[in-house]
């Protein structure tokens, strides 16, 4: 180990033979450069062999007897490595992790966090623990025994009044209909019988008024008594909610600033800073604890430079999510972002592969096409629809081929890296049309794909719940919370080389959903070959749209279209 710094790892092999990038890494889509991967090999021997700390990573067999890490609940922690030079020249590596591990944020061998909340003499644990007080004299009111008491009461004595007026409101109907009928039955009677009948008809008619009036009188002033019992608990409990709210906005805006950022010409900024112009002005939970960040803090404090870097995952997946273990991952969008684009600052960074077309050059076949629709074999990774930094797409190549059609031409979308049958409208009421058979479900659509792994089973259903990963866009999460349903028949198709090739017939359409469901551990726990963003990367995605069926909308005949895949 470096004498210079005992965070600064030498590698255990020669690397004299590998070149040095040009560039350093685009951290948020990359392929591991091979110093990054020495580097993450020979932290991943080190994650089996020390024994400084134990983490339950959910790795070990459940066969074993149970150590006391193992007890605890199983979680994979995201891990990085960080190619550094030092001021001697000397090439090696610094790791980090994200988050805690073991309930810590500072291990032998690993980078400091930025800011260090847990040590003894930080004002985090001191205001935290006024946090914890408030928190709990909240809990002892709203356990107390009187606010369910004085709860149910100014219930019942509403629901008591709501009663009584609606009784005395349905007499006054019933005294309204019969003062009516004495009205239409006044012909026998003399002049001054009618008008003493009328008098007294009015009279109680506004007696019937005052008596409710009073009804009302009195219950509100049940009620305002039952309100002023419960009150005396509820503003205790508001004021002392208002209180740590104030006291928890300050204790992070005071640990936002702590968070101070580095970059290569020594520029530091804070959290706050930082996120002042991003959607919604906050950083958001544990921003600034990832590995990646970590990383380029030290080397900046330390006189490091950075060569290359990489995010490895290390243990079992959240449920939520999809991370395979040992699988390469580019930082997270919502919470790295914004920092690292700050950290990045002044060196020479990748090219951001996203902003280059890859369909630049490419052909969209056309495999059926009369006056009211065009069907389209769409290559992999070709946008269906114009993107934030790309316009070339199947909509502008349809725009551009068929000038004199109406509507938005695209009936339903395919995501870019997946390749298949399109169907384009010529026109809006054909568009409308097949929307509708779409929405009704009468479309038959089958995919194939090729997953990481042999199948046992012939076939089955999916059924899991999407939404948005609001901190890692474009990816999905499995939420039975907040997500939309989705779900998706499978059969298998046959066995190749050690990867299984499937048939997928989605139910529904959610973003990414062929994807989450084949990799996800509740699903096929097999991620489809080539998915970058839930598997492991290749030359494509093998995913095709390969089969589709619906009705002509000029003529209503059923028609079918079949594509094979080119998956090599």
């Amino acid at each position: 180990m470096s004498q210079f710094d005992p965070l600064f790892t030498p590698f255990n092999e020669s690397i004299a033979d590998i070149p040095l990038p040009e560039k350093f890494t685009f951290p948020f889509y990359y392929q591991p450069h091979p110093l990054a991967v020495i580097a993450a090999k020979q932290l991943q021997i080190h994650l089996t062999q020390q024994t400084d700390w134990k983490h339950n990573f959910g790795l070990e067999e459940q066969t074993k007897p149970c150590t006391q890490a193992q007890k605890l609940k199983p979680i994979g922690k995201m891990f990085g490595v960080l190619v550094v030079k030092n001021t001697q020249g000397e090439i090696g590596y610094l790791s980090a992790f994200s988050g805690k591990i073991a309930d810590q944020n500072i291990l032998p061998n690993f980078v400091p966090p930025v800011f260090d909340m847990l040590s003894k003499d930080s004002f985090f644990k001191l205001e935290y623990e006024e946090i914890n007080q408030l928190s709990h004299k909240l809990k002892l009111l709203e356990s107390h025994p009187e606010l369910t008491k004085f709860q149910q009461a100014l219930i019942a004595v509403t629901d008591a009044a709501d009663h009584v007026i609606a009784q005395h409101r349905k007499l006054m109907i019933e005294n309204r209909k019969n003062r009516k009928d004495k009205r239409n039955n006044m012909e026998g009677l003399s002049d001054t019988e009618q008008t003493t009948l009328s008098i007294e008809m009015s009279r109680q008619s506004v007696q019937d008024k005052h008596q409710l009036n009073a009804l009302r009188r009195d219950w509100d002033d049940k009620i305002a008594q039952a309100q002023q019992q419960l009150a005396e608990i509820t503003d205790q409990i508001d004021h002392l909610k208002l209180q740590r709210k104030q006291v928890s906005n300050a204790l992070q805006d005071k640990l936002f600033a702590q968070y101070q950022f580095l970059n290569i010409n020594g520029q530091s900024r804070d959290l706050s800073d930082i996120f002042h112009d991003a959607p919604n002005h906050q950083p958001p939970a544990a921003a600034g604890e990832c590995a990646a960040p970590k990383l380029l803090q030290y080397a900046f404090k330390n006189a490091l430079t950075p060569i290359v870097m990489a995010e490895f995952w290390w243990g079992m997946s959240p449920k939520s999510e999809i991370k395979q273990h040992q699988n390469y991952y580019p930082a997270c969008h919502g919470k790295c972002r914004p920092i690292l684009g700050h950290m990045l600052e002044g060196m020479e960074v990748d090219e951001n592969p996203l902003l280059t077309n890859p369909a630049q050059g490419v052909d969209l076949p056309i495999v059926y096409q009369d006056p009211y629709i065009v069907i389209v074999n769409k290559p992999a990774e070709f946008l269906s629809v114009p993107g934030k930094s790309i316009t070339d797409s199947v909509f502008s190549r349809m725009k551009q081929k068929f000038p004199d059609a109406t509507g938005p031409l695209i009936v339903h979308r395919l995501d870019m890296s997946t390749s298949g049958l399109m169907v384009i409208a010529l026109s809006k009421e054909v568009n409308k049309h097949l929307v509708q058979q779409f929405i009704n479900r009468t479309v038959t659509k089958r995919y194939i794909a090729k997953i990481d792994g042999i199948l046992t089973s012939e076939s089955g259903t999916i059924s899991l719940p999407l939404r948005v990963d609001l901190d890692d866009r474009p990816k999905q999460l499995v939420c039975y919370e907040y997500g939309k349903h989705a779900e998706t028949f499978w059969q298998k198709v046959s066995i190749e080389n050690g990867a299984t090739l499937v048939h997928l017939y989605p139910k529904t359409g959610r973003t990414h959903q062929l994807r989450v469901h084949c990799a996800h551990h509740d699903g096929l726990h097999m991620p489809i070959l080539g998915d970058d963003l839930y598997g492991k990367t290749e030359k494509r995605l093998h995913l095709h749209a390969q089969f589709l069926s619906l009705l002509h909308p000029h003529t209503n005949q059923p028609m079918t279209f079949e594509v094979n895949a080119d998956f090599e």
